[in-house]
């Protein structure tokens, strides 16, 4: 494991088997910083923003691909090695990992079918996506990045976690009638539907109903619910509960409220339904997850 530390950013390189490696940085600081790490042309790279923004730069500069919070970018090149320089823009955070293409045979050849790079006629070609995740990578990611187990576990953790990354990164939606839906062919909807997580998200503690939020984006309740789910993967109100709870973890790592105040900040209306909530996600309480920190 190679650590690299300033005062408000991190490196962290975690080599967790033989063509199989993570990277966690952190950009905490209020200036841009430009990350390098060598890559050749056997991985493929999957990288996630989880805060902030960033920009990729491969060919010398020759071009760029920018990546959004809550966004993901799938790189494989068999032809060409692209070395990893990014730059991230203040108070932004990445998690990437670098799987070679063997390594990725194996652990997906039996779901090879529906990944369009590993078909027999892409096995050669270069292949790029950039998408949006969903709140669930947002969950894993975030333990990932902030983990904090004993040196001896961190190995073990991390693959466990990155296997959980990447099985939710290609799972495919159970509803058929999803997954053909043609819906989000419309970028007007698309943008909608954005919007539609903005709302929930500003208005986090007060969020409006389902009827409600389809009239003010403008989409039927049915479209809201289909696009919804295909976008981000889950319901409104799933994905709402897995940000208020990451949120919550967030609030208690900072160790500047109680348990008391991140409840009500989070719009629960007694501490019982935020303790049964945070327990239902995480398996244990606030007061336990808050006490784990200073120990």
């Amino acid at each position: 494991m190679e650590i690299k530390n300033d005062v408000k950013s991190t490196f962290q390189v975690s080599v967790l088997d033989s063509g199989f490696t993570v990277l966690r940085v952190k950009n905490d600081s209020q200036d841009a910083v430009i990350e390098k790490y060598p890559v050749n042309q056997d991985f493929i790279q999957f990288h996630f923003c989880l805060k902030g923004q960033m920009n990729f730069i491969f060919n010398e500069g020759n071009y760029s691909f920018p990546v959004n919070e809550d966004h993901s970018m799938l790189l494989f090149n068999p032809q060409k090695a692209l070395p990893i320089q990014v730059e991230l823009a203040p108070n932004s955070w990445l998690v990437s990992v670098l799987i070679s293409i063997s390594k990725f045979h194996s652990l997906f050849s039996a779901d090879a079918d529906h990944i369009s790079f590993l078909t027999p006629e892409n096995s050669s070609k270069k292949y790029y996506d950039n998408l949006p995740f969903t709140s669930s990578i947002a969950v894993v990611l975030s333990q990932i990045l902030q983990a904090k187990v004993h040196d001896s576990m961190k190995s073990l953790y991390f693959k466990g976690k990155v296997y959980e990354l990447l099985s939710l990164y290609f799972n495919k939606s159970e509803d058929p009638s999803l997954e053909q839906c043609p819906f989000l062919v419309d970028e007007e909807n698309v943008r909608k539907i954005r919007k539609a997580k903005d709302i929930i998200l500003e208005r986090m503690s007060d969020p409006p109903s389902l009827e409600n939020l389809a009239t003010e984006i403008g989409l039927s309740l049915k479209k809201l619910k289909e696009g919804f789910k295909q976008l981000y993967g889950d319901t409104v109100f799933a994905y709402l509960l897995d940000h208020k709870m990451e949120e919550a973890r967030r609030m208690l790592n900072s160790q500047k409220f109680n348990v008391n105040e991140v409840g009500l900040k989070l719009g629960y209306s007694t501490a019982s339904h935020f303790i049964a909530a945070f327990k239902k996600k995480y398996g244990t309480t606030p007061k336990k997850y808050l006490g784990s920190l200073s120990s």
